[in-house]
């Protein structure tokens, strides 16, 4: 089954959005594999956005995740990662449409709440760089028959 990386970041814990992130991807019918509440190191963050190292906002955003805890979560179900991306909304929460996280709950791209990986690929690979296999369960909702064929 699909996986997907999911962050709920230092802002969306500051303002108690925990549960309202949870809410949109368990209604969706998605699974959740794993969850951290934690402190993020500078290592993890730096290693985590490391495909924006050259570019001028790197130190800020590295900053940023390090300011304050973060929930980390990985969830499974058929196509979470593209319809991951559709529930979290447009990077800047302006364009964001409403009903998405973004579009409801942000107004500037720096405090945009989430993080969801992009493609499955980056699934894999954020996956891995925030959680052991260990750390991650297999498991089946009593309710999948009544959302999936």
């Amino acid at each position: 089954m699909e996986r997907t990386f999911i962050m709920i970041k230092p802002d969306g814990v500051q303002r108690g959005l925990i549960g309202d992130v949870i809410k949109r991807f368990e209604t969706k019918g998605f699974t959740l594999v794993g969850m951290k509440f934690m402190a993020v190191s500078r290592e993890l963050a730096e290693q985590h956005y490391d495909v924006h190292k050259e570019r001028p906002f790197f130190q800020g955003l590295v900053d940023f995740i390090t300011s304050s805890p973060v929930v980390a979560m990985v969830w499974s179900g058929e196509g979470v990662v593209a319809s991951a991306r559709k529930i979290i909304g447009a990077t800047n929460p302006l364009t964001a449409e409403p009903g998405t996280l973004r579009g409801d709950f942000c107004i500037e791209v720096g405090r945009n709440l989430i993080h969801g990986s992009d493609a499955i690929e980056t699934a894999q690979r954020e996956i891995a760089l925030w959680f052991s296999e260990a750390e991650l369960v297999t498991w089946e909702t009593h309710s999948k028959p009544w959302l999936c064929e």
